[in-house]
């Protein structure tokens, strides 16, 4: 009797959020050639107003978005909507739509057990934990907390939640606060659906810290400051659900005089490079990662070519970074060395509408 073992397959997808009015395209689903680095659109959704940043649950075939919503008296809050995506057909379905805060939103993640989102609000200075129901469906908030504080810089007059993160045990979760010039690190109780405030740890003041990300393997995270074009690195104590500051470095080169705002933050997959976003300089900031002290050190500043690299993402593979340039409309394609961590551009380009946020994802074929 003749056996075959049937190999399971993956097929890689990349997702793109954007700055969209309801009534048209905001939303990209996308084929990923792993071998040119190039997209290929496959359905795009409308229906929502500023699908910016996104989160994907690629086992259960999810995808998260945040958008701009309205409350019961019609004022702008912060909502997201929740879709079903057929790999086989590469089609998006709607799922629903749920309001998660009263200010607009910037940012949204995934739980480790892909139970809950968390959302996080610039405009109102707060975070909001959402449980999702079996069908993915997004279910009306359980637990906000509304950050109080402020810091030196003519933007942080208020608390400015700009993202949460959580870690790799889902124990804890870090909301980097661009007002405050504060990471604030969360105990997860996701049993009874709720975050409890545990550390706090501060930047220099004037820094806005604004997205963060932990190594995959080592006890150290990053964090990409806004305001003052800087990275800080950081032991993080995972018993302990602790960050202690080790270094903060520039995102710039020393003789650069114009102005820049800093944006995203990615390690690669093995952990040995770290990329921040420049918009202003627009560029990548590449750096090499002392795995033994989690230090940085400059590798290069690569030019994204395009306006405001507002988000990027690495490949699942690591061989490609994919930039989403917001104000010239393109998402340029560039091949990564992992030896050296360098990237050189491979000349391909996918053009949107103000593009933000990239998320790559496998499903199964």
């Amino acid at each position: 009797m003749e056996v075959r073992l049937l190999m399971a397959t993956t097929q890689t997808f990349a997702f793109i959020g954007s700055y969209a009015d309801a009534g048209g395209p905001g939303l990209y689903a996308c084929s990923f050639d792993a071998a040119e680095g190039t997209l290929k659109l496959l359905d795009q959704a409308d229906g929502l107003r500023n699908p910016t940043f996104l989160d994907i649950d690629a086992e259960a075939g999810r995808l998260y978005a945040i958008m701009e919503g309205q409350d019961a008296e019609g004022r702008k809050c912060g909502a997201a909507a929740a879709f079903a995506f057929d790999s086989a057909a590469g089609k998006l379905r709607k799922l629903n739509e749920e309001i998660t805060l009263p200010a607009t939103t910037c940012h949204i993640t995934l739980d480790r057990s892909r139970k809950f989102v968390i959302t996080s609000s610039y405009h109102g200075g707060s975070i909001s934990l959402s449980p999702l129901a079996e069908d993915g469906r997004i279910e009306p908030a359980a637990d906000v907390h509304k950050h109080e504080g402020s810091s030196v810089a003519p933007a942080q007059t208020q608390a400015r939640a700009h993202s949460v993160i959580v870690d790799r045990a889902n124990r804890y979760a870090v909301a980097s606060d661009l007002g405050m010039d504060k990471l604030i690190v969360y105990k997860l109780d996701l049993a009874n659906r709720r975050m409890v405030p545990h550390s706090e740890t501060s930047v220099a003041p004037g820094s806005g810290p604004r997205h963060f990300v932990f190594h995959p393997t080592l006890p150290f995270a990053y964090g990409i400051n806004e305001l003052n074009s800087t990275i800080t690195a950081y032991a993080y104590d995972a018993e302990e659900g602790r960050l202690t500051v080790v270094q903060t470095i520039s995102t710039l080169p020393a003789d650069y005089q114009g102005d820049n705002a800093c944006a995203d933050i990615h390690l690669s997959p093995d952990g040995r490079f770290l990329y921040g976003s420049n918009r202003g300089h627009d560029s990548l900031a590449v750096y090499s990662v002392d795995p033994a002290t989690g230090r940085l050190e400059i590798v290069e500043y690569a030019p994204t070519l395009g306006g405001h690299p507002r988000n990027f993402g690495l490949s699942p593979d690591g061989r490609f970074v994919l930039v989403a340039n917001r104000d010239s409309d393109n998402v340029v394609t560039f091949r990564r060395d992992e030896r050296t961590g360098k990237l050189a551009p491979t000349g391909s380009e996918f053009k949107a509408s103000k593009p933000v946020c990239i998320r790559f994802a496998e499903f199964k074929a």
